[in-house]
């Protein structure tokens, strides 16, 4: 099961989740690439959003709209769906329309590997691509330190790990740039979301510390991926950009 939180009335970029790209609302987008790996469900504070998911053949449900995060959406949403405490729950954000198939797989495939060997579901699992040390400065992008298990030590926006000796090359892949993408369990997301805030999530504004501060295990699928959350109105421009350009280069080879 895929959901998809989709707030209209976001605080950085409000409706970006309707806003059309290429004729198609931003969410559809995303929603029509998830539907290609699992049963796909939006979750939205939003008439007029469910409106446009149901005109475009996808199911979504209304939720409450004082949510914090869209975690705490989809699990409302599950709480609705009567989701079983072992079905594998993936939260993947509205807002990247570049976000490619095969990580969505990756991430599900993982989960169920884990499970196989441990006989349960981890209790949470995300997506981590090798990035530049140049790409690491960026504080927009959120960095993830693994493990020799490929598990999450710690998330943050600075540049981690710090390269004291100026040792690390971009060829070494020491950097893990961090993809919004989460899994769950049907268990495993209730009780993440009745945790109580973190202090190093309230620091850095990233609520996956709250699960590594409370002693959860963060598995880490390694993907390739050049999809990025559009946040502003530039970001958008990036995306129509990106397309634009796939969409020439896919006719000058059609020649």
């Amino acid at each position: 099961m895929i959901i998809i939180p989709a707030r209209l009335k976001s605080t950085r970029f409000p409706n970006k989740v309707l806003i059309p790209i290429g004729g198609i609302p931003m969410v559809i987008r995303v929603a029509r690439i998830a539907q290609e790996i699992d049963r796909v469900v939006i979750a939205t504070d939003e008439e007029e959003v469910r409106k446009v998911c149901k005109d475009y053949g996808f199911e979504a449900i209304l939720t409450a709209k004082n949510h914090d995060s869209g975690t705490d959406r989809i699990a409302e949403c599950a709480r609705i769906l009567d989701l079983a405490e072992d079905e594998i729950i993936i939260n993947l954000q509205g807002d990247e329309p570049l976000i490619e198939k095969e990580v969505i797989q990756s991430l599900k495939n993982l989960m169920e590997e884990k499970a196989k060997c441990n006989g349960e579901l981890p209790f949470m699992g995300s997506c981590a691509r090798a990035i530049s040390k140049e790409e690491a400065k960026d504080c927009n992008l959120v960095k993830v330190v693994l493990n020799a298990s490929n598990e999450a030590l710690y998330f943050s926006r600075s540049s981690i790990p710090y390269d004291r000796e100026d040792k690390i090359s971009d060829i070494t892949g020491t950097y893990w740039g961090h993809l919004g993408i989460y899994a769950f369990s049907g268990k495993s997301l209730q009780e993440f979301c009745n945790l109580p805030k973190s202090i190093l999530e309230e620091i850095e504004k990233l609520e996956q510390l709250r699960a590594l501060e409370y002693g959860k295990c963060i598995i880490m699928a390694k993907v390739k991926s050049k999809s990025f959350g559009v946040d502003t109105p530039e970001d958008l421009k990036k995306i129509e950009e990106y397309l634009l350009n796939k969409e020439q280069n896919a006719v000058n080879r059609s020649f």
